[in-house]
């Protein structure tokens, strides 16, 4: 029996146009009517679930799937190397160090799997001090972005006593003396869930084995709220230096000042009209990456005696392709670059002359990169959608590549299928690329389930990447593609500001014409096409189903962004306001946000695609009342008998350190449901 939510008569006055809102109710969380109909959602949905014979198979295979050894990348501190290890279907990978890289002989740092017994504690901040001696980490818990920092002594595995806690993506910078480091944290506050815990950030100074209480205050901002401050020390422990944000905005600030002075800090960046990164320095020489005047960036050195931006020197000037990450390794500058849509790595000397390309694989994403500023070695991790993470190590000295952690078998399926890359033309006749995986013996008949994703924003590149579920579809016969959507970073920063504010529908008409593509050369029909997204792909799969819902055999709309008109009004979403607009405060902003809204823009007697909406209780990302109020809106309004359903996840946030058991359930869920509506067997 479908559940039946009750509507309430709110309506809002936006720049004179009347809004109805009439699941607002369920913006409440903890009221014990939302539970109520959480709960109920919830037994629908595995309900339906539960009688599709096939669910169990799914969650078997996908299990073995999943089950293979997964390394991080290693680092080099002190006497060891450092790296994360989960040996198949541990909850959490453990992080270990060895004094090897064969690791015959590692042992347990950290065990995340240890601090939970539902699994849910995840680290999610690392950094050590100079020496390797000592370790600051911090503590996720039910996916919230908030951290509890700690500080680990590595030679006695003990904890100091202190708790840092109102930590969220906070920057740890150690000094040169081991005692203490710097870090940027949230006020003090009753509830870490309200909007206002987000703002007055400020940077302190915290000294090893004092109470947090004690912490000394070293830089605020108090007049300009919404900004947070990431600090860090230069690579000659001369100056300290603070990286300027405001929310997922990529427009940066830099301060900086001599890190045993007192005195106000100096502005290098003030505007916050372009990205800034600092990579390290020589001296009074900074070395950053910027897209200022070079939409895919370029390197610059700034000399801090003479700041003024007619004495920039440019080290690499903007590429044809678009920088995607750049460090110093081995007083080297080490580059990775987008070539439509997939990375490639190369070497500089810091005069910006080329050293060296490495040779890796084409259609892979680098998945990390890790040295040290005076070291000889260099780790990277590649991935592909045929083949999981692979480590590697380069030397500088020997100029060699070569595969370490390579005990234990990963899986590599590139002799069955194969990816190709197409390019289309949108509505407005941009070109946009996407992949396409499959089978290498498919028949372009229109028949084959397509499992369409996209993303398309905050400068977010969608490249090429391995998943146990990706495999899972394919095994199935399914189709695999993944569209390169404009609001991305793949070309550049024009391509990402094409797809934001006044041209988000540009997001949305690259996926649909994905959609028209891959039906136009019989790759499928729309009877057999999925489409899935989460987040603000999960807007992206909203906004599309509203706007062309015949287009669709099935939508996975997963832990969505969907009431374009209140969103900043809960935790971090005012950060997103630099991306999609105000509409409350702007009307420009608000006419063309309410166009596309998801939630305002359900039809009452249209045919909706057969709808799972994804999102967990504790998600303090993107809060749940997104999912809840779309997936009421959907299920009241559709007029065929296709389910609408909701799944909400327990003791889960927006993805961050969700334990291996949740993550199979999950999956099994979502795919259970597509193979459902599509007749597909595992």
């Amino acid at each position: 029996m479908a559940v039946k939510t009750k509507k309430i008569d709110v309506v809002e006055d936006y720049h004179g146009v009347k809004v109805a809102d009439p699941y607002r109710w369920l913006e409440d969380p903890n009221s014990a009517e939302t539970k109520a109909w959480v709960k109920a959602q919830n037994e629908q949905t595995q309900h339906y679930l539960s009688n599709f014979s096939g669910r169990e198979r799914i969650k078997a295979r996908f299990t073995e799937l999943m089950d293979y050894p997964k390394y991080s990348l290693p680092t080099k501190e002190g006497d060891y190397y450092y790296f994360h290890f989960n040996d198949g279907l541990q909850n959490q990978a453990v992080f270990y160090r060895s004094r090897g890289l064969a690791v015959t002989d590692k042992e347990v740092v950290l065990d995340p799997n240890a601090m939970s017994a539902k699994g849910t504690a995840a680290l999610t901040n690392l950094k050590f001090s100079q020496d390797g001696s000592k370790l600051a980490y911090g503590v996720s818990v039910d996916g919230s972005d908030w951290q509890t920092i700690r500080v680990r002594n590595l030679k006695t595995n003990e904890d100091y006593p202190e708790v840092l806690r109102w930590c969220k993506f906070s920057g740890i910078a150690w000094t040169e003396d081991e005692q203490g480091f710097f870090y940027d944290r949230y006020p003090e506050q009753d509830s870490e869930a309200e909007t206002g815990s987000n703002f007055h950030n400020k940077v302190y100074y915290h000294r090893l084995g004092t109470p947090q209480i004690e912490d000394e205050l070293v830089f605020e901002m108090p007049e300009e709220k919404e900004l947070s401050f990431s600090p860090v020390i230069s690579d000659d422990n001369r100056y300290l230096i603070l990286t300027v944000n405001n929310g997922t905005e990529p427009k940066t600030g830099i301060y900086y000042r001599e890190l045993e002075s007192d005195r106000p800090f100096d502005t290098l960046i003030k505007e916050r009209e372009d990205l800034y990164q600092f990579l390290g320095n020589e001296g009074d020489i900074f070395y950053l990456y910027t897209n200022l005047d070079a939409p895919k960036g370029r390197v610059i050195a700034v000399d801090v005696t003479t700041p003024e931006k007619e004495n920039w020197r440019e080290i690499l000037p903007e590429p044809e392709d678009t920088f995607s990450y750049v460090d110093i390794v081995h007083n080297s500058l080490v580059v990775v670059t987008m070539h439509n849509a997939y990375e490639r790595m190369a070497i500089y000397d810091l005069d910006g002359k080329l050293v060296k390309k490495l040779p890796l694989p084409e259609f892979i994403s680098l998945t990390g990169v890790s040295g040290k500023k005076k070291g000889n070695e260099l780790f990277l991790g590649y991935t592909s959608y045929l083949s999981p993470n692979r480590v590697m190590r380069y030397d500088f000295e020997a100029d060699t590549l070569e595969e370490v952690f390579q005990e234990d078998a990963t899986p590599d399926v590139s002799a069955d299928y194969e990816t190709k890359q197409v390019f289309y033309k949108s509505k407005d006749g941009t070109s946009v690329p996407m992949f396409i995986t499959h089978n290498k013996g498919i028949e372009l008949d229109g028949n084959n389930p397509v499992l369409l994703y996209g993303y398309g924003g905050y400068n977010i590149s969608m490249t090429p990447g391995y998943s146990p579920s990706h495999q899972l579809w394919l095994e199935a016969g399914g189709v695999y593609v993944e569209a390169n959507l404009r609001g991305g970073g793949e070309f550049g920063e024009e391509w990402h500001l094409d797809g934001i504010l006044e041209k988000k529908q540009n997001v949305f008409d690259d996926f649909i014409a994905a959609a028209e593509w891959l039906i136009d050369h019989g790759y499928t029909r729309p009877e057999r096409l999925a489409i899935m997204g989460g987040s603000n792909g999960g807007l992206l799969v909203g906004a599309c189903i509203t706007q062309r819902p015949e287009l669709y055999g099935a939508a996975l709309c997963l832990v969505p962004v969907t009431d374009m008109l209140r969103f900043h009004k809960f935790t971090v979403g005012r950060f997103w306001t630099t991306e999609f607009g105000n509409a409350e405060e702007n009307e420009a902003h608000f006419r063309f946000m309410y166009d596309y809204s998801p939630l305002h823009n359900v039809q009452e007697g249209v045919e909706y695609p057969p709808t799972l909406v994804t999102t967990a209780d504790t998600d303090d990302r993107v809060v749940p009342l997104h999912a809840y109020k779309f997936a009421a809106e959907l299920q009241e309004k559709h007029a065929s008998d296709a389910p609408i359903l909701l799944r909400v996840e327990e003791n889960a946030g927006h993805g961050l350190g969700k334990p291996t058991a949740k993550v199979i359930d999950e999956q099994a869920d979502i795919f259970s449901f597509v193979f459902k509506q599509f007749g597909m067997r595992v």
